[in-house]
């Protein structure tokens, strides 16, 4: 049985389609990324999971009951954990009050063990806590009841480096012990890093659903060249050339040898054809060093939003929205 199916779901609220007929499955004890720039739709497809709105259309089950049914839906949710983007608690209670009011609820049999890892200062008010511990907090709440299925959005949103690196540790921990986590973001590097299969969403609308080897394999190589001579980005006649910039460059301390009146070029692309064509290529070149590295999974994000990923490698930035933002989805 799937954890999550969702067959044709739709959302309309008017001047918005927040989800224009949706269909995917998660699979029962995989890691699912849920994708997408903010207003994609993906805190719309989430809170529709969760019981907090009606579809207009299509229908969705968690756990093997169906969310229309709101007698299936309170049995479903005894095995589901929800950390809802930008989660908020009562500002004059302190953590550990919050958590015992969701343990009369939900149980807490994993609180200690979920508090070691976060470690929100339970003892103080939430008014006096940074947005990271309310993150904390809201992660502790959402695995303290031991859940088969856990939903989050945009769950490491407000947590510093190393608490980010501790909860995907976890996350691939709850992974091994089979439990099932859907989870929304736009930090492609969480995702790349706990993700078995990634959906992508844009404009109320399922793009893709592959798994993350599919979609790195997809982006290719990255490539970068420095050769002696002029070598211009329409030179490089060959299948599989993404995205080609060549410029010329000062030779460096580590190309000490290249006499001052040699033209050095350097050469970027992306690179998804044989790499063995890619050696024949240069073969006749004078090729001071090659370096092949994975493309980023953004390059590959940001094409399905037609972006141009090397314009903006070149420029220094990315679509802050699409790639980096830290916040939640801004849905209607």
């Amino acid at each position: 049985m799937s954890a999550i199916e969702i067959r044709s779901l739709t959302k309309d609220y008017g001047p918005v389609l927040a989800n224009d007929d949706l269909t995917f499955e998660v699979e029962a004890g995989e890691v699912f990324g849920y994708l997408g720039p903010n207003g994609a739709g993906k805190t719309t497809t989430i809170r529709t999971l969760i019981g907090l709105q009606s579809p207009t259309a299509g229908t969705a089950t968690v756990m093997g009951h169906d969310v229309r049914d709101e007698g299936e839906l309170i049995a479903a949710k005894r095995s589901i954990g929800y950390l809802p983007a930008n989660p908020s608690f009562d500002l004059d209670a302190t953590g550990r009050e919050v958590l015992d009011l969701h343990a009369s609820i939900k149980g807490d049999e994993r609180r200690a063990e979920i508090l070691e890892v976060f470690d929100p200062p339970i003892d103080r008010p939430i008014r006096e806590y940074s947005s990271g511990n309310v993150q904390k907090l809201g992660l502790v709440q959402a695995f303290m009841h031991d859940p088969e299925l856990v939903v989050m959005d945009e769950p490491t949103s407000g947590l510093d480096p190393l608490m980010q690196s501790r909860f995907n540790e976890f996350v691939r921990a709850e992974k091994r012990a089979g439990k099932t986590i859907f989870l929304s973001s736009h930090v492609l590097s969480e995702v790349r890093r706990v993700c078995d299969r990634v959906g992508i969403l844009r404009d109320g609308r399922l793009v893709t659903v592959e798994r993350v080897e599919s979609l790195l394999d997809r982006s290719g190589k990255f490539v970068r060249v420095r050769v002696v001579g002029e070598l211009g980005a329409d030179d490089l006649d060959l299948d599989g050339v993404h995205d080609p910039t060549a410029n010329q460059i000062e030779a460096g301390p580590e190309l000490s040898g290249i006499p001052d009146d040699e033209t050095i070029t350097e050469v970027t692309f992306t690179f998804t054809g044989d790499i063995n064509d890619l050696l024949d290529r240069f073969g006749g070149e004078r090729v001071l060093d090659l370096d092949l590295e994975e493309a980023p999974l953004e390059d590959v994000f940001m094409r399905f939003y037609g972006e141009d990923p090397a314009a903006d490698r070149d420029a220094g930035t990315a679509n802050p929205t699409a790639v980096t933002a830290e916040g939640g989805d801004d849905d209607a």
